[in-house]
């Protein structure tokens, strides 16, 4: 375990890695905006200043009156997310201060149907789950996969497809779709991840069946990660598919060359609201997923982020989870 002085500084690290990785993408002809491309060939201009404009929703009474009575009678949804997360999940606007992304806005979605006032906190991955379990917040909403192990202390609520992506230099020539395609290579992941579980275990296939195992790099931020995949010390960058997409197709130096379930090759992993076991808060937040997803608000979310492949039908409460054996 890192200590705290550590923690605080990768964090700090990663928060100004997101923030670096953005100013590279945007357009500085307008000054607030950016494009990306959809799968379809279409482009999706993405507003990237302080003024969102965020979609909203009218509260609904019979969900609201379901949050636990500590919750509604404070009037705020306390919710955390990673400082180290990036374009277009949560991340900082043109000002350096302004949260958005596709998270900031589902939550604030949620947040709505409820009847409560968002309130969001950066803080690094590890600390959302002890601030989680602690109470110290109500909702965590940073691109988190429902698994069989956090499913034992954390209640789900899905909201999203879960999917990791292989992202190479522009033009390289790899196609990655499964462990033999990235025997011997050399391929960069955040550490305590979901996708370092399937680099490990797609490494250990490769040993078992007498190929090279995976060359596995960490780096403290994006900045170092891109640099090192641009100078071909590394041949691909492993992270989430959202990142990888808006990476990709904002700057035009790099390329998705492969795609997998966060859950493995038997399960769609989902990504989802999430929240301490047992504290009563799980069943309005499905039902205010499922509010957002019927009428249409959740769409609209989605789009304006160009993440609409990763949309799901319903939200479900506790799924099957990436698996306890994926480590």
């Amino acid at each position: 375990m890192r200590t705290l002085v550590a923690t605080r500084t990768t964090a700090a690290a990663l928060a100004l890695a997101a923030t670096a990785v953005l100013a590279a993408c945007g357009n500085p002809s307008d000054g607030g905006s950016t494009e990306v491309a959809a799968k379809s060939g279409a482009r999706t201009k993405i507003n990237l200043s302080p003024d969102q404009r965020r979609i909203s929703t009218p509260k609904v009474d019979a969900i609201a009156a379901k949050v636990p009575a500590e919750i509604r009678e404070r009037g705020t949804l306390k919710i955390v997310n990673s400082s180290g997360s990036s374009a277009p999940l949560n991340f900082y606007a043109t000002d350096n201060k302004t949260l958005i992304g596709v998270e900031t806005d589902i939550a604030a979605l949620i947040a709505n149907v409820l009847g409560l006032k968002p309130q969001f906190t950066s803080t690094s991955w590890e600390n959302i789950f002890i601030g989680l379990s602690s109470g110290k917040y109500d909702l965590g909403a940073s691109n988190i996969t429902v698994t069989e192990e956090r499913k034992d202390r954390y209640d789900f609520a899905t909201y999203r497809k879960d999917d990791l992506a292989f992202e190479a230099r522009k033009g390289s020539g790899l196609t990655v779709k499964g462990p033999r395609d990235v025997a011997g290579r050399t391929i960069a992941v955040s550490s305590g991840t979901n996708q370092e579980k399937l680099l490990v275990e797609w490494s250990k296939e490769n040993e078992r069946a007498g190929r090279k195992p995976v060359d596995i790099k960490y780096y403290q931020n994006a900045t170092d990660t891109y640099l090192a995949l641009a100078s071909r010390r590394i041949d691909l960058y492993l992270g989430p598919n959202p990142n990888a997409a808006y990476h990709a197709a904002s700057t035009g130096k790099t390329e998705v060359v492969g795609t997998h379930s966060g859950a493995g090759t038997s399960l769609q992993g989902l990504i989802a609201a999430t929240t301490k076991k047992g504290n009563g808060l799980v069943e309005p937040l499905a039902e205010a997923l499922n509010e957002v997803i019927d009428n249409g608000t959740y769409g609209k979310v989605l789009a304006r982020w160009g993440l609409t492949n990763e949309a799901v039908a319903k939200s479900e409460t506790n799924p099957p989870g990436l698996p306890r054996t994926n480590r």
